[in-house]
């Protein structure tokens, strides 16, 4: 059985001049534990897709369905990692992994087991020695791995990330990359990801999925990288499938999806649309965290726990 299948997905976001269509047709089927890279120009919609999987957007035809259930709302089965790593400033790496654990796990899990289970996602992400260290105490990197186990924290079912090493330097991207291959070797999840680097999709994936040009993006091409795992950048260098389908990837993208260097400066999204800019979908989710903060801290307070308070 597929885990996650988008079937016919189309969306249209309302202008002044009538509906604009960002994509259309968009079929995929995705395995259980499989990796999965979104690439494409910018304007293909890549973050559409997955802001549809996590039940940010709507689809205006077709649908997207989790294990035989369609999604339709955001949920902590589906959880979300962006390029902005979204903590709260005045929590603690502990305590930003706490908020979600507390909110998914509230009646699952006793207070020493939602400890253990903290701890246990930072040690995944090599953490453990600032658990008690706030975002503005740690490098861009250190903040990117908490806010990947507060994801993983979550147990869910599929990871969405979005651009998630894009603002670090290439060393620190480097690093985080092998973590994240050693995190889904061990725990055989689900992820999608969006990335505009070809070398980092063929390395860490099984397929990656080439978005055609907006609007009305769809699935171009979708190409499977039969790379044996672990994999090791150093030696991937000289492997000739490796540049193979990194050549194919290029291909795709620079000859049979060529776009002027004038549409590189502009989105193809217009404007005037209804639906929220990535900015404002990771402000949301910061926002989001914020009212789980408050619920967390309610519930501390009635049962005679302390906490840091909320910012004004």
């Amino acid at each position: 059985m597929t885990h996650l299948e988008l079937t016919g997905v189309a969306i249209d976001f309302p202008t002044p001049r009538g509906p604009f269509r960002a994509l259309d047709g968009v079929n995929l089927k995705i395995d259980q534990g499989e990796f999965v890279s979104l690439i494409g120009h910018s304007g293909c919609g890549k973050s559409t897709v997955l802001n549809l999987v996590a039940g940010l957007y709507e689809a205006t035809e077709g649908g997207v369905v989790l294990e035989g259930k369609e999604v339709r709302e955001p949920g902590p089965e589906r959880a979300v990692v962006f390029q902005n790593h979204s903590l709260l400033p005045w929590l603690s790496a502990y305590e930003n992994v706490e908020l979600a654990v507390r909110q998914v796990f509230r009646n699952s899990k006793t207070r020493a087991e939602m400890k253990d289970w903290i701890e246990h996602n930072l040690e995944l992400v090599h953490m453990s020695h600032a658990l008690h260290k706030r975002p503005d105490e740690i490098s861009g990197g250190m903040k990117q791995r908490v806010g990947i186990a507060r994801a993983l924290a979550m147990q869910p079912k599929v990871l969405l990330m979005d651009e998630p090493f894009g603002a670090l330097d290439a060393l620190t991207r480097a690093h985080l990359q092998d973590s994240l291959m050693e995190i889904q070797a061990r725990l055989n999840n689900t992820v999608i990801m969006i990335t505009h680097d070809v070398d980092e999709a063929v390395l860490l994936s099984d397929r990656i999925v080439m978005m055609t040009n907006g609007p009305a993006a769809t699935v171009g091409e979708i190409l499977k990288i039969e790379l044996e795992r672990p994999r090791n950048r150093i030696e991937l260098a000289d492997d000739a499938r490796y540049n193979h389908y990194r050549h194919e990837v290029l291909s795709f993208l620079y000859e049979k999806q060529h776009k002027p260097d004038q549409d590189n400066s502009q989105r193809s999204t217009p404007s005037g649309k209804s639906a929220p800019t990535k900015p404002a979908t990771e402000t949301a989710i910061t926002t989001e965290s914020a009212v789980l903060a408050q619920d967390v801290h309610s519930s501390m307070a009635s049962t005679g726990e302390t906490t840091a308070p909320a910012a004004a």
